[in-house]
């Protein structure tokens, strides 16, 4: 039978260690031939060979593309639950280029010499089953509850998970009896026997019980993958070996031939003239037959409202069921639950994304490359069209310093590529997020009060409209889409890509100041007064929570757009004396290094509570309420960003960006919505707009708030010509209906 498996070939090299550099110069060319796999038989007790692990984590530092497997590890000599970190381990640091073959043991008298429990054979097969189980469920590190596994060869009691591998690292069994073959169908990804072991019609017979197995679960038989070990014979010519392949493959459901030789000259042969000539018999032969399948269980978490098999061949998707899908699922700050995560890698898959996102009955987000805030960028059932894969940064003139950013780059990658350009970017104050929420938003980053908002620097836009038509929009292209691509964008269509002008920035002072905040209300004011005072150059935050261990900590950061020592201290000294000083640093880095911190995990749980506002100034009755907002334990994060200066030279009708006088935007975190909200109108009248980015309210009130009348009303006569079904919703959404 065949199972439509894409046909791939592999090496199975002795793992010698005299040389012991001679298993690892065979993997190496084993890669240079185009072998698609090279695997290493373990036999931990055998004092000629090296051990395998050791031999596999070497091999995939000395090679780049190949894939690597034990053939097959011995599971009775290697904890479970330690493989299931050593493979995720390594599956990370080789790229995802790890398979998991496994074995129930066999060489009982060398084991047992070895401390090894001897087991029989149905315990062997209990005991690779359990392993089975405990390394997958090491490997759901999206899932935080203990684990817990009550077996009988494995006894867990409250392990941590994780790490999670790089890919779907596929589990092959080496089997040929019965009990084990059932296994296979019951739980495992691939059969790996050797052909040397088998009798004639043995093929046929395992297959026959191992998808009767897989069946009498639920599988298809199709999800297994079937493997072969042959063993190299110099005597046999090209001819004799693709007569002797091609069958097993189109009969047999073979989909990958691995051959055992240590012989350098047998495996170029073997690669320059078997392999092309069976593909090119079985491309000839090979009737049309459907391929491998995804799981029952995946099919079962599929989401009601989404047409799956209708999606495009062309696009790159990933649904509940799959392995990647934990990473995807869920922002930095809100966790969701999509029917389907589409990720194109260019402006016309979008278009293609978008066309079929638009006939599902559901909802759709769309999501850049970084975390975000407002948790917008996910949902519960419907599809988000990720733009992760499109982060292409280009230089379109030097002399103009215009820069091309795709909408999935994250900032850090953007201040990275301009860096050796002397150049920089405003745009936040966290590297991991994402080019294009913020870059449709605002900006309001570490230069903004020198150098303006994010948008104030964007020249053109790609943008990919509700209708599917691709547009490319400036202030002499489509100048109304232009105006309110910057700071209502989300609402218009999808961004794929921005062109920036953007300015010359070198060396900058990055300072961090711990305060005690015992005083908050004068700390909040005095800062206030010290960044309304300070020089357009410095830019800075502060940062507040509820007292702990009856200690009230503030937290400044900011950055002095100067290489200049003398005038880095002379612009923090104000900022420095706001409070007692508990701690401070001051360094002297790139822009690059500021924005170059650790990415903040993909795996927020429930809903974001949080709300915004835009403030002229921190007056004492502000900072008063403020204070007691902090001290009520009601939010947990306090934040508030110094904005004014070159963001306000901008007048409000230039862009859809509003309430450009204001001084600073606030933001607060709080654990009850409830809560969070009563408490926010205390200081609701202090408040003249608020900043999009920060903002999970979703009721229609808070859209008042961002924009004023007479900037709404143009927004909305936009949605309606742009987007009259209003398919760009899931947003801080500006609903065409409205008054």
């Amino acid at each position: 039978m065949d199972y439509g498996h894409s046909l791939q070939f592999g090496t199975f090299v002795t793992p010698v260690n005299d040389p012991p550099q001679a298993a690892v110069a065979m993997a190496q060319l084993s890669e240079q031939l185009g072998f698609d796999l090279v695997t290493f038989q373990d036999h931990p007790y055998q004092p000629g060979f090296l051990d395998t692990w050791t031999l596999l984590s070497w091999v995939a530092a000395q090679t780049t593309k190949i894939h690597i497997s034990g053939n097959v590890l011995n599971i009775p000599m290697r904890p479970a639950p330690v493989l299931a970190r050593a493979a995720a381990s390594l599956d990370l640091l080789s790229g995802g280029r790890l398979a998991l073959g496994l074995g129930a043991g066999g060489f009982w008298d060398a084991m047992a010499a070895m401390g090894v429990p001897r087991r029989t054979p149905a315990e062997s097969v209990e005991q690779l089953s359990e392993a089975i189980d405990v390394i997958r469920e090491v490997w759901r590190a999206d899932d935080r509850a203990q684990l817990r596994y009550p077996g009988k060869y494995y006894q867990l009691k409250g392990a941590k998970r994780g790490p999670a591998p790089a890919h779907e690292v596929p589990i092959w069994l080496g089997a040929y009896k019965p009990r084990m073959l059932r296994l296979i169908g019951a739980k495992a990804d691939g059969w790996l026997p050797s052909l040397s072991y088998l009798k004639p019609g043995d093929l046929a017979k395992g297959n026959a019980i191992i998808d009767e197995a897989a069946a009498e679960k639920g599988r298809d038989p199709r999800e297994i993958r079937r493997l072969l070990n042959i063993f190299g014979d110099p005597s046999k010519s090209a001819a004799q070996w693709v007569d002797e392949i091609v069958p097993m493959v189109l009969e047999d459901g073979i989909g990958t031939v691995i051959i055992g030789s240590d012989d350098p000259g047998e495996l170029e042969r073997f690669a320059e003239e078997v392999i092309p000539a069976v593909r090119e018999a079985v491309a000839a032969t090979r009737k049309p037959v459907a391929g491998p399948v995804r799981s029952a269980a995946k099919l079962a978490k599929r989401r009601e409202g989404i047409d799956y098999d209708g999606l495009p061949a062309s696009l790159t998707a990933i649904e509940p069921g799959d392995f990647s899908y934990a990473k995807v699922r869920s922002t930095y700050m809100r966790g969701g639950s999509p029917g389907l995560v589409i990720q194109p890698t260019d402006a016309e898959q979008v278009v293609e994304a978008l066309a079929f996102a638009r006939d599902q009955k559901v909802a759709l987000a769309v999501r850049s490359g970084g975390h975000g805030i407002s948790g917008r960028s996910t949902n519960d059932g419907g599809i988000v069209i990720d733009l992760s894969r499109m982060r292409e940064i280009t230089v379109l003139s030097s002399e103009d310093r215009l820069v091309r950013v795709e909408a999935g780059a994250r900032w850090k990658d953007v201040a990275a590529a301009l860096a050796p350009h002397g150049w920089a970017l405003s745009s936040g104050d966290y590297g991991g997020v994402g080019v294009g929420g913020l870059a449709t938003a605002g900006g309001i980053g570490w230069l903004a009060r020198e150098h303006g908002l994010t948008i104030d620097h964007l020249r053109a836009a790609d943008m990919v409209l509700a209708d599917g038509s691709r547009v490319h929009v400036s202030a002499d292209e489509h100048p109304d889409l232009f105006w309110a691509v910057r700071g209502a964008g989300a609402n218009f269509g999808i961004v794929t890509a921005f062109e920036f002008q953007v300015d010359e920035v070198g060396d900058v002072g990055f300072g961090q100041f711990v305060y005690d905040a015992s005083d908050a209300a004068g700390l909040l004011e005095r800062w206030g007064a010290a960044m309304e005072a300070a020089p357009r150059d410095v830019t800075t935050n502060l940062i507040m929570g509820p007292p702990r261990r009856g200690q009230a900590l503030a937290q400044v950061y900011g950055v002095v757009d100067s290489s200049t020592p003398d005038t880095i201290i002379d612009r923090l000294t104000p900022i420095a004396q706001i409070a007692p000083l508990l701690d401070q640093q001051v360094q002297l880095v790139p822009y690059a290094g500021v924005m170059n911190v650790p990415d903040a995990p993909h795996d927020g749980q429930g809903d974001p509570v949080a709300r915004s506002g835009l403030i002229e100034h921190l007056t004492p009755e502000f900072a008063a309420a403020a204070a007691a907002l902090i001290a009520s334990g009601t939010v947990y994060f306090f934040q508030v960003r110094s904005v004014g200066g070159a963001v306000a030279d901008i007048p409000d009708e230039a862009t859809s960006y509003s309430h450009r006088s204001a001084n600073f935007s606030v933001v607060a975190f709080g654990a009850s919505k409830s809560r969070l909200d009563a408490a926010w109108q205390e200081l609701a009248t202090h408040f003249r707009g608020l900043y999009l980015s920060f903002e999970t309210d979703q009721r229609p009130e808070r859209v008042e708030e961002a924009w004023p009348p007479a900037t709404l009303v143009r927004l909305r006569a936009l949605k309606r010509q742009y987007d009259p079904a209003n398919l760009f919703r899931d947003n801080f959404n500006i609903d065409p209906l409205g008054d």
